[in-house]
């Protein structure tokens, strides 16, 4: 069984992210890094453009950070109550194949939000995942020489009003929700704790791993993270 060591870093410009999975990854590469990690964060409001976006989705892009990046997909917008999930993981431990990675991500996504008590699904031709024929939850990736970063974005109480400012994900007409909205009840704080644990759960049945919390991460390439971190309180 495979390891992954899962770090929970709290508000992270994405700026800062962007760069940590970046060097993260080439440390995978390289083998400087011994063993997968995955990353679970929030970001100030952004929006960000993947090698499939077209200009015209970006909808008000003014007073808002937009980066164009790497990963797969179209367009989306990352902010405060969004679990954002960075997996730095080698695929040629797991199956060298992205059609299977990015279906394992989405099971591991349904796999939480049923434990969440929210029925969730993929929606036929689209990557992501749906409840009641709303997107909870976006994903792209990037992969280089079988090492990953980039990832999933799940609404936990995220303010759905900034999808406003896009086309998410390119699809025109698509309803954004939250687990938050679906679940109708419970304290902010106690819906994000929930989510995060779900995930890590349905992260380890669908991909066959252990995972193990770290405040250190092999962090050698990016040791300021863990002093700069703001945690969720």
């Amino acid at each position: 069984m495979n390891d992954i060591e899962v770090v929970q870093a709290g508000t992270v410009p994405y700026a800062e992210a962007l760069e940590w999975q970046r060097k993260l990854a080439e440390d995978r590469i390289a083998g400087r890094l011994s063993h997968d990690v995955l990353l679970l964060l929030e970001h100030p409001p952004v929006v960000t453009l993947g090698r499939n976006s077209h200009a015209t989705h970006l909808l008000q892009p003014a007073g808002i950070e937009v980066f164009e990046v790497e990963r797969g997909g179209d367009i989306t917008f990352h902010g405060p109550g969004q679990l954002v999930g960075y997996p730095i993981l080698d695929l040629r431990a797991y199956k060298q194949d992205l059609h299977w990675y990015l279906r394992t991500l989405e099971q591991a996504l349904i796999d939480a939000l049923g434990m969440l008590g929210i029925t969730a699904e993929r929606n036929l031709g689209f990557t992501g995942v749906w409840t009641r024929g709303k997107k909870i939850a976006s994903i792209g990736i990037h992969v280089k020489q079988w090492v990953t970063w980039h990832g999933f974005a799940l609404n936990v109480t995220t303010d759905l009003a900034h999808f406003d400012r896009i086309v998410p994900c390119g699809i025109q007409g698509v309803q954004m929700t939250s687990v938050e909205r679906e679940l109708r009840n419970g304290k902010r704080e106690t819906v994000w704790r929930e989510s995060v644990d779900a995930v890590l759960q349905g992260f380890e049945r669908a991909f066959g791993v252990s995972v193990s919390h770290s405040k250190e991460c092999a962090r050698q390439s990016l040791s300021f993270r863990t002093a700069h971190a703001e945690p969720r309180l």
